[in-house]
């Protein structure tokens, strides 16, 4: 039987994707469009490896999704939504606050 998150629960899960730079840093290429996990990488100066982990946190996280695409398969955000969501939330915490920045450390753990 499928159960639907809580509202909370999606916003804890969007938190926790969002804590890890590397992962804001996939959303936020992924919002201008999808990609391949290699050019990712390419883009981002991360090893391959560390990419992939952080794009299956976000899968698992239900933001990312994967496409097959012949014999590659390309990343993309699960909802278009979530670009627009990204927009409103970069565009509301710089208006709050451009001079500020979160004193705690971003964890490496996943959602």
């Amino acid at each position: 039987m499928l159960t639907v998150a809580s509202d909370i629960d999606v916003l804890a899960r969007f938190g926790r994707a969002l804590a890890d730079p590397i992962r804001c840093r996939i959303l936020i290429a992924l919002r201008q469009a999808p990609a391949y996990p290699a050019d990712l990488a390419d883009a981002l100066g991360v090893s391959r490896t560390r990419l992939s982990n952080h794009l299956a946190c976000l899968r698992d996280c239900g933001l990312a999704v994967t496409v097959p695409d012949g014999r590659r398969t390309r990343y993309e955000l699960a909802d278009e939504r979530l670009g627009h969501a990204l927009d409103h939330l970069l565009a509301a915490v710089v208006a709050v606050e451009t001079d500020k920045t979160c004193p705690d450390a971003a964890p490496e753990g996943c959602c």
